[in-house]
């Protein structure tokens, strides 16, 4: 295939030599067309039918080249509707009649292959997209945070921190939400992550979390349930003895403001980290693990 947005020419001449091998007789091949195009009658304007399937071809086939992107979804159209072609009852009563229908399944077969081809250059441009797109608000979450770090109303600061995870979050699909009151506790959030709901925690304070305030966390968190899990975030990241206190048995995941940054950054992917970090809980009971220790492997 060829660039990002265009039809290569093999694509093209499959269709030129399917559709007048694939119709034996004029009037189907001509109610073909005008079905498949009916919403592009420009397409159809001037052709003459009643000249060879093969003229016929060729012209509109220059027409869909000509037209580029304009006509790239009717091209697409129009080579699943070949691909999808089993049967060549036209044929089937023509004394060689064999011959023809192995012309046509040939040519259907080539037409099949360039579908496949199709279909890998539409992933790759969605993937392309994709990650356009996840850069670009990666890189305005980054503007944001630093333009965070840089402000001095702790007080304003707070809500923004929440609005800012709240769409970091989202940009990695995590379905969250912002913060909500229960009848005897406030939480900053909730998201879902690879089917497991978390309830959320932002800090951001000149100092490290201390165990006092990971110990009010997890039992928000154990009041969930058996299965709840937590993710506590501070910016500045946590004491020691909360560290500690949390390392061979945790409901809850740990993530500091040099993990935001790993991901501000584009060097990690944020549903990786937090991945790797459950993992980690999960193998050795602790709640803390560093996206540079993830880095390095």
């Amino acid at each position: 295939m060829q660039g990002a947005g265009r039809i290569a020419a093999g694509a093209f001449q499959a269709l030129r030599d399917a559709l007048p091998v694939v119709f034996w007789y004029k009037r189907p091949f001509e109610a073909f067309l005008r079905a498949a195009l009916r919403e592009h009658p420009e397409l159809l304007a001037g052709l003459d039918f009643a000249a060879p399937k093969r003229e016929v071809t060729d012209a509109l086939v220059d027409r869909l080249v000509a037209g580029g992107d304009r006509y790239r979804a009717t091209t697409v159209a129009l080579i699943e509707d070949l691909a999808a072609r089993e049967r060549f009852s036209d044929m089937e009563d023509l004394d060689d009649a064999p011959v023809r229908i192995d012309e046509a399944r040939r040519a259907v077969a080539e037409v099949r292959r360039w579908r496949a081809l199709l279909a890998d250059q539409e992933r790759a441009r969605s993937a392309a997209s994709a990650g356009r797109a996840l850069a670009e608000g990666l890189a305005d979450l980054r503007e944001r945070f630093l333009a965070l770090q840089a402000g001095t109303d702790a007080a304003a600061r707070g809500g923004a921190f929440e609005t800012f995870l709240h769409d970091l979050f989202a940009l990695f699909d995590l379905d969250p939400r912002l913060s909500y009151r229960l009848e005897r506790e406030e939480l900053d959030g909730a998201l879902t992550f690879d089917t497991d709901d978390y309830v959320v925690e932002a800090k951001w304070r000149r100092k490290p979390t201390d165990r006092a305030t990971l110990d009010v966390f997890a039992a928000k968190v154990r009041r969930k349930g058996k299965n709840a899990l937590g993710i506590f975030v501070s910016v500045n990241g946590f004491t020691a003895a909360a560290i500690e206190e949390y390392r061979h048995s945790t409901p809850f995941l740990t993530v500091d403001g040099a993990d935001l940054m790993a991901v501000l950054d584009q060097r990690l992917r944020l549903d990786d980290l937090l991945r790797r970090k459950k993992r980690h809980a999960n193998e050795t009971g602790s709640c803390w693990l560093p996206a540079a220790a993830v880095l390095v492997g």
